[in-house]
C-alpha cells in the first residue's frame, strides 16, 4: 500500500503547486482587455479586482513601444475594486503595454503585465515594452526539461523496444523508478521554465511570481498553451507509470511512451523558431523528430551506463547490441532533420559564422560530432567484440559518451531559445517573375 500512496501524493503535489497562488487579490477583468485589439483609442485603462485593493498613483503604467509613459495618475474607486488610469496621446495602428501593481487586504502585492493594440493585433506579453529576452536561466531550464524528457523516453524505449523480454527484478525496479521520477520531473521543471519566462516579461524577481498575474502568459502565448497542455499531459504520463509500477502493466508503459512522444512536440512548437516567418508544418515536424530522436539517443546511453551495466550483467550484451542497431536509425533521423532545419533557418552559408544563431549551431555541431564519433567507435569496435562473445570494459566509455550527449542537449536548449536570422519575405512581383 505504501507505494501507491506515495505515487498519489507526488501526483497531487505536482498538480496543486501551480494553483496555490490564487488565494489573494486577483485581476478579474480589464478594459481594454488583456491581449486585445480595440478599434477606438481608449480614454483610460481600468482594472477590476475580485476584492478591494489599495494602489499608489503609479499603480497602472501604460507604455508605448519606445518606453514613453502615456498614462496619468491611478485612482481607486469607492468600493476599492476598480483602479483607473487615464491615457493620453495614444495613436491608431500602435500597440501598448500595461504594467500594474496593487496591494490586497492580505498585504500581498499582486502585479501583472499585458498588451493591447489600437487597430492592430496586440503583441504577446513576452514582447511587452520592457520585457527581457531569454537569458541563461531560460537555457538552463530548457536543458533540464530536455534532460528529464530524455530520462523518460530513453529508458522506456530501451525497455519496450530493445529489452522486450524478461529482465532481472533489480533492473526492472530501476526502470520503474527512473521513468516515474522523470515524468514528475518533466512536470515540475516545465513549471519552473514557464515561471522563468514569465519573470522576464513581468520584470519581477523569481520569488515574487507567486503573486503575479500569469494568465496572459498561460493562455495568450504559444509557450503558455504548450506549457498547460504538457503539464496536464505529463501528469497523466506520471499517473500511468505509477499504475504500471504498482500493477506491473506493460500496456500502461506503452501508452505512457506514446503519449510522451506526442507531447514532446510542445517544446519545438513553443520555441522562437516556430514563430518565425519561414516556419512551416514541415519545419515543425522536423524539429519534433530531431528532439525525439535525440532524447531516445541520450536517454538510451544513460540507461546503458547507469542502469543496465551496474545491475544486470546478464543482459548487457543484448542491451548494447540492440541499442547499437537502434542508434543507427536515431542518428540518421537527427542528421536528416537537423540538416533540413539548418537549410531552412540559415539560407546563406555565411550565416553560420556571421550570426549568433549560426555560431551557436556550429558549437552544437562540434559537440554532436564528438558524441557521434564516440558512438561510431562503439559501433565499429565494441559491437563486433560483443557479437563474438567477448567482454570488453565498456562502462567508462558509455559514461563519457552520455556526458558529451548531455552537452549536446545543452547546446540544443540554447539554440531552441535563440532567434534565427530574419528571412525577408519574397515580394509577390519577384516571386511571379521567377516562375
Amino acid at each position: 500500500m505504501r507505494r501507491p500512496l506515495l505515487a498519489g501524493a507526488a501526483l497531487a503535489t505536482a498538480l496543486v503547486l501551480p494553483a496555490s497562488a490564487s488565494a489573494h487579490a486577483t485581476l478579474v477583468a480589464a478594459s481594454p482587455a488583456t491581449q486585445s485589439r480595440v478599434d477606438r483609442v481608449p480614454d483610460a485603462v481600468r482594472l477590476h479586482f475580485n476584492e478591494p485593493v489599495t494602489a499608489t498613483e503609479g499603480a497602472i503604467q501604460v507604455l508605448a513601444r519606445d518606453g514613453t509613459v502615456v498614462s496619468g495618475p491611478s485612482v481607486v474607486a469607492v468600493d476599492g475594486r476598480v483602479v483607473t488610469a487615464p491615457v493620453r496621446g495614444l495613436r491608431d495602428g500602435a500597440s501598448y503595454t500595461v504594467r500594474w501593481r496593487v496591494t490586497g487586504n492580505d498585504g500581498h502585492s499582486p502585479s501583472g503585465v499585458f498588451t493591447f493594440g489600437v487597430g492592430v493585433a496586440a503583441p504577446p506579453p513576452t514582447e511587452a515594452t520592457g520585457a527581457r529576452g531569454t537569458t541563461w536561466r531560460d537555457d538552463v531550464a530548457r536543458w533540464a526539461l530536455f534532460g528529464a524528457l530524455a530520462l523518460l523516453i530513453g529508458p522506456l524505449t530501451m525497455r519496450l523496444v530493445v529489452l522486450r523480454g524478461g529482465i532481472p527484478p533489480a533492473l526492472e525496479r530501476r526502470f520503474h523508478l527512473v521513468t516515474t521520477v522523470a515524468a514528475f520531473a518533466v512536470v515540475d521543471v516545465g513549471i519552473v521554465a514557464f515561471l522563468v519566462r514569465a519573470a522576464n516579461a513581468l520584470q519581477l524577481p523569481f520569488g515574487d511570481l507567486l503573486y503575479g498575474d500569469l494568465q496572459p502568459f498561460a493562455e495568450k502565448t504559444r509557450f503558455g498553451v504548450a506549457f498547460l497542455v504538457m503539464t496536464v499531459g505529463f501528469a497523466l504520463v506520471a499517473a500511468l507509470l505509477s499504475l504500471a509500477w504498482v500493477f506491473d502493466r506493460t500496456d500502461l508503459r506503452r501508452a505512457a511512451l506514446g503519449l510522451s512522444i506526442v507531447l514532446a512536440a510542445g517544446l519545438p512548437l513553443s520555441g522562437h523558431q516556430a514563430t518565425e516567418p519561414n516556419a512551416t508544418v514541415a519545419s515543425e515536424l522536423a524539429d519534433w523528430v530531431h528532439l525525439v530522436a535525440a532524447c531516445v539517443w541520450v536517454g538510451g546511453l544513460v540507461t546503458l551506463a547507469l542502469l543496465v551495466w551496474p545491475s544486470a550483467p546478464t543482459v548487457r550484451r543484448a542491451a548494447f547490441l540492440g541499442f547499437s542497431r537502434l542508434a543507427v536509425w536515431l542518428v540518421a533521423a537527427m542528421v536528416l532533420a537537423g540538416g533540413y532545419l539548418a537549410l531552412v533557418r540559415l539560407p546563406e552559408l555565411s550565416d553560420l559564422w556571421s550570426t549568433d544563431y549560426g555560431r551557436l549551431l556550429l558549437l552544437k555541431l562540434s559537440i554532436a560530432s564528438l558524441a557521434l564519433g564516440w558512438g561510431g567507435v562503439h559501433h565499429l569496435v565494441v559491437r563486433p567484440r560483443l557479437e563474438a562473445g567477448g567482454a570488453p570494459r565498456v562502462r567508462p566509455s558509455l559514461v563519457g559518451e552520455a556526458s558529451v550527449a548531455a552537452a549536446v542537449l545543452l547546446a540544443a536548449a540554447a539554440l531552441t531559445n535563440a532567434k534565427p536570422p530574419q528571412v525577408e519575405p519574397v515580394p509577390p512581383a519577384a516571386a511571379s517573375s521567377t516562375r
